[in-house]
C-alpha cells in the first residue's frame, strides 16, 4: 500500500499525454517497461537494505561515504524530498484551480493542504501509512470509472504495434520517471518494517499494480482519443471523466478532483515526513521542528508561482533530478554497499584463518 501510493500521485493525471508525445501510439509500451525498470532498482534497493540490520538511507550513506560526505548527500536528499513535495502540492493546485475554483488564491488552497499534512506527519509513520491505506481502498472505486470511456474506444489507435523506433519508446521510459517516482522512500521506511524477510515480495506486488494501473490508463487514452487529440490534451485521465454522467451529477470531473486529494495526501506526508526526519539524524533537532520549517518554506514559495510555464520548468527540472536520485543512484548506492560488504566478509574470513 505504501508503494502504491507513493507512486500514485498527480503524475498518472497528464501521464499518457506526455509519455504519448515521446513515443506515439505505443506510449503503452514506455509505461509498462518503466514499471519493470522501478521494479529492477526497487529490488536492488531491498537488497542493499537486507545487508542491514535496521539502518535507513541517511545511516547508509554515511556508512559508505563516511561522516562529512554522506552527511551532505543527506542534506541533498532533504532538499530534493523537500522541493518533491512543494511540486505535488503545486500541481494539484493548479488542477484545482483550473476545474473547480478558478478564482480562488494559491496560498489559501496551499495553506490548507500543508496544515493537514504537517497534522498527518505529526502523528508518526503508523499515521502516514494508515493514510496510504485509506488512500489506495478509498480511491479504488475510480479505477473502475475507466470502463465508461472504455465503450468509447477504438483498439485500432494502438496498431501497428512497435512501430516506433526503440529511441523513442526509450525516451517515453524516461518521462515516465516522474509518475513513477516515490518508491524510494522505502529507503527510509524500512527500519519501521517488521517482518523484513516479507519486504521484497510486498514491494513488488505494490509496483506491479502500479505499472498495470498506469498502462492500463495510457492504453485507455490512448484508444478514446483521437490521434491528436491526446497530445493536446494536457489532463487527459480528468478530461475522459468529463463523459461519465450520474443522476443528479453532470459534472463527474468535480468529483474525481476532489477525491484526487486522497491520491496526492501520501505522497506528500511521505515526502515531508522523509525529508523532516532529516532534521533529527543529521543536526539534532527536534523532527517536528523540521516538519514545520519545511511547511512554512513550502507555502511561502506558492506565492513565487505566477504562471504556468514557472510550474511546467521546475516540474520538469525535478523529473530530470528525480531520475538521477530515484532511479540511478539507488543502483550505485545499492553496487557499493554489495562490494563493501563483499570485502569486509573476505576481510573478516582471511582474519580468523590467521
Amino acid at each position: 500500500f505504501f508503494i502504491h501510493a507513493t507512486q500514485t500521485g498527480v503524475g498518472i493525471v497528464g501521464l499518457p499525454r506526455i509519455v504519448y508525445l515521446a513515443a506515439k501510439h505505443d506510449a503503452w509500451i514506455s509505461v509498462f517497461l518503466g514499471g519493470l525498470l522501478s521494479a529492477f532498482v526497487l529490488a536492488m534497493m531491498v537488497i542493499m537494505l537486507n545487508k542491514y540490520d535496521s539502518a535507513d538511507l541517511y545511516g547508509i550513506q554515511v556508512d559508505v561515504f563516511g561522516k562529512w560526505l554522506g552527511n551532505a548527500l543527506n542534506v541533498f536528499y532533504m532538499m530534493y524530498m523537500s522541493i518533491s513535495f512543494f511540486v505535488v502540492l503545486m500541481n494539484y493546485i493548479e488542477i484545482v484551480q483550473v476545474w473547480i475554483f478558478p478564482e480562488l488564491p494559491t496560498w489559501q488552497i496551499a495553506l490548507a493542504l500543508i496544515l493537514l499534512t504537517i497534522y498527518a506527519v505529526n502523528g508518526g509513520i503508523r499515521i502516514i501509512v494508515g493514510v496510504a491505506f485509506m488512500s489506495v481502498l478509498g480511491t479504488l472505486w475510480m479505477v473502475f470509472i475507466l470502463l465508461v470511456p472504455m465503450q468509447y474506444s477504438d483498439p485500432k489507435n494502438l496498431l501497428p504495434l512497435l512501430n516506433t523506433d526503440m529511441k523513442h519508446i526509450i525516451n517515453g521510459v524516461y518521462k515516465t520517471s516522474l509518475s513513477l517516482m516515490g518508491f524510494e522512500l522505502l529507503m527510509f521506511l524500512y527500519p519501521y518494517v517488521k517482518d523484513k524477510k516479507k519486504l521484497f515480495m510486498y514491494s513488488q506486488i505494490g509496483n506491479l499494480y502500479t505499472t498495470i494501473l498506469f498502462t492500463a490508463v495510457t492504453m485507455v487514452c490512448i484508444t478514446f482519443f483521437a490521434e491528436n487529440g491526446l497530445a493536446r490534451t494536457i489532463w487527459p485521465v480528468l478530461s475522459m471523466f468529463k463523459i461519465v454522467r450520474l443522476p443528479n451529477l453532470e459534472r463527474f470531473e468535480f468529483i474525481a478532483v476532489s477525491f484526487w486529494m486522497l491520491v496526492i495526501l501520501p505522497n506528500m506526508c511521505s515526502y515531508l515526513w522523509a525529508a523532516s526526519k532529516g532534521f533529527s539524524r543529521i543536526i539534532n533537532w527536534k523532527q517536528k521542528k523540521g516538519i514545520w520549517i519545511i511547511g512554512i518554506l513550502v507555502w511561502g514559495g506558492s506565492f513565487f508561482i505566477k504562471a504556468r510555464y514557472q510550474m511546467n520548468e521546475l516540474t520538469d527540472f525535478v523529473a530530470h533530478l528525480g531520475f538521477l536520485t530515484a532511479f540511478c543512484y539507488p543502483v550505485l548506492l545499492s553496487t557499493l554497499v554489495l562490494v563493501k560488504k563483499w570485502f569486509q566478509r573476505r576481510k573478516k574470513s582471511s582474519a580468523e584463518a590467521s
